[in-house]
């Protein structure tokens, strides 16, 4: 595999994990509403979704593949329905006014909470198996050794993913702590408008 088709993937990575989607929505979400630390949890449990159907795709795990596609519908709905709640449940307390969990002295939700959340979204995100099953294997040549080929592409992918998801994380991060304190009821109602637009994009998702 030459370093052009490599950086070239790397590029197709970036863009996949900057297009807004439901991934991005509940990373977004979550550092709105409990800060960095809850956002690098949901990184880390998006990159072990991500591993899994990476995996499957990478090792020729073909009923898995199909799984997911066979299942595609119900997946999506699941997943869409799961953000949605939760949205409604950040709005809800943005309206009635309920202090953030950190700001009224109740525990706020644990990393495996977010953890569960980030990899249950990952796994039903369309626009990932679409990536994974379509425009992955366009960037295989199979003249070569393909399995290596396969296993350098999914590195890649993981890579390229985290760092990028974990830039604008950093960013949002940073940027929250500007609206910290009395502004607790607006990144509420922002981090639960981001969760509802998430389930609408998995909502309207088209089968891969």
């Amino acid at each position: 595999m030459s370093w052009e088709v490599l950086l070239a993937f790397a590029g197709a990575c970036v863009l996949l994990a900057l297009t807004p989607g439901p991934m991005m929505s509940l990373i977004l979400a979550n550092v709105a509403a409990h800060g960095l630390h809850a956002g690098l949890w949901t990184i880390a449990g998006s990159l072990v979704g991500l591993s899994f159907l990476v995996t499957a795709a990478a090792v020729g795990m073909t009923s898995v593949m199909v799984f997911m596609s066979d299942w595609f519908d119900v997946i999506r709905w699941i997943g869409a329905l799961y953000l949605a709640w939760l949205g409604f449940e950040r709005l809800k307390r943005a309206w009635q006014g309920i202090s953030a969990p950190q700001e009224s002295g109740a525990p706020a939700p644990g990393g495996r909470s977010w953890f569960i959340q980030a990899m249950a979204v990952s796994l039903s995100n369309p626009k990932v198996l679409l990536f994974l099953g379509a425009f992955l294997p366009q960037f295989v040549n199979t003249q070569g050794d393909v399995g290596r080929q396969l296993a350098v592409l999914a590195v890649t992918f993981l890579v390229v993913i985290g760092i990028s998801d974990f830039a604008y994380t950093l960013a949002i991060g940073k940027a929250r702590n500007l609206l910290a304190g009395n502004r607790a009821r607006l990144l509420d109602g922002i981090s639960g408008t981001l969760l509802l637009l998430g389930g609408a994009v998995l909502a309207t998702a088209r089968r891969p």
